[in-house]
């Protein structure tokens, strides 16, 4: 059987499981999950086992330490995954919650429901742990689930997906709701992103060059995640010292992921009194700062930026920092060179904080506090399949309800249309 061919018998199978999914009621979909969490916990030994040999080849590849940490599993990180599926378990299930309803002049009753997406695909780097995520997620909001994690994760992955579907055999949920794309190669995920008619929506999750890759040449429909070029403006009446906290914690608190601030954008009212602070306190950090002429003019530290450092996601130890003359530059900046994910103004003045938030268009805007708050569980959605920068359907931290879709349910007492 090519690969080809097995990529369509497995999709195949997740259609049909999609269907036997998606009228089941909660306590089924719970009790499966809470299964999945048991069989995690008691096969660890198995999965770490798996995982040591993607570690060992990435490490013979040379990979960098922080993305093999990515990859790592142990019994503890297992544990923690488990715990995290019986989190979503304890969500409220979004099926079948009524959006909105009336009553039509005529006497039809009219009611917009949530329903399953059906299929949904999801193309990933080297985190074996969104390998379980996903599939909880999809799996509580009715949904059956494609999995295509990267090469660099297979046996790891293969090994989830394999307890998985063991422990939903056990269940009221069909073993083949949850599925792996066969292979490693590039045309394995072309397969997927083909699929139209059998697969719903896909869902990439990863850095600028996957996800451009999916948008491109996906020809099923595509919900786009995750760039993070996410800013911090520090506004004329900011209190500095919590410009400063929020600075620090939005760059340094975890800065290889997307709701990392990549760039500080400082009024020019306050930068005398502000960037040497701040530009100490980031090299303190371990902070490279590329600056313009103003920024680098109070520290030898600061690099020149470049017109490519405004737009770059680092997340690194890096941060792009500009001086800017009004609320309203800060905002062309944004504009211009931001992604659409989160921004955040740091000011005392509620007149600026809404000219902020009406002008700049992201998903999230965060008022004197720090861009890492942009993701599900601080939202308290409880988990998240990734943060939308896109406009339609889904926007921002991705919980329950955005793996739904609706439909209208119509109830008459024999109407008919004159």
């Amino acid at each position: 059987m090519s690969e080809r061919e097995d990529f369509l018998r497995v999709a195949g199978l997740a259609k049909e499981a999609a269907a036997t999914l998606a009228p089941l009621p909660r306590a089924p979909k719970d009790a499966a999950l809470h299964a999945i969490a048991d069989a995690l916990v008691e096969r660890s030994a198995e999965i770490v086992k798996a995982n040591e040999a993607d570690v060992t080849a990435a490490r013979e590849n040379g990979t960098a330490e922080y993305m093999i940490d990515r990859l790592s599993l142990d019994e503890g990180r297992i544990a923690a995954i488990a715990n995290a599926v019986r989190k979503v378990a304890a969500l409220p299930d979004p099926v079948g919650e009524v959006v909105r309803g009336t009553v039509l002049p005529n006497g039809l009753e009219l009611r917009q429901v949530r329903v399953p997406l059906g299929v949904v695909g999801i193309i990933y780097e080297g985190r074996p742990n969104v390998t379980v995520d996903a599939a909880a997620l999809c799996l509580k909001s009715g949904n059956a689930v494609l999995l295509r994690g990267s090469s660099s994760a297979y046996n790891s992955n293969t090994a989830l997906v394999h307890v998985m579907q063991e422990a939903l055999a056990a269940t009221e949920i069909p073993a083949d709701a949850v599925q792996l794309v066969p292979g490693t190669t590039r045309e394995s995920a072309k397969h997927l992103m083909r699929a139209r008619g059998l697969v719903d929506v896909l869902i990439p999750r990863g850095g600028a060059s996957l996800i451009n890759s999916v948008v491109e040449e996906s020809t099923v429909p595509v919900i786009e995640t995750g760039v993070g070029n996410c800013s911090v403006y520090v506004d004329a009446d900011a209190d500095l010292d919590m410009a400063l906290d929020i600075l620090i914690n939005a760059k340094t608190q975890r800065p290889s992921v997307c709701n990392a601030a990549e760039t500080v954008l400082v009024h020019e009212a306050v930068a005398d009194a502000f960037l040497p602070r701040a530009l100490e306190a980031l090299k303190a950090k371990g902070v490279t700062v590329h600056g313009d002429e103003r920024v680098r003019s109070y520290s030898s530290d600061v690099v020149p930026a470049t017109e490519d450092d405004w737009y770059a996601e680092y997340l690194s130890l890096d941060i792009a920092a500009r001086v800017v003359g009004s609320l309203e530059e800060a905002v062309a900046h944004i504009r211009t060179y931001g992604s659409g994910h989160t921004e955040a103004i740091v000011t005392a003045s509620q007149q600026a904080a809404r000219r902020f938030v009406a002008a700049v268009d992201s998903a999230a805007i965060m008022v004197n506090a720090s861009t890492r708050f942009t993701d599900g569980e601080e939202f308290g959605f409880g988990a998240e399949i990734g943060i939308s920068t896109q406009k339609l359907h889904a926007r921002g931290p991705m919980g329950l309800p955005e793996l739904t879709s609706t439909k209208y349910v119509v109830t008459g007492e024999g109407q008919v249309r004159g």
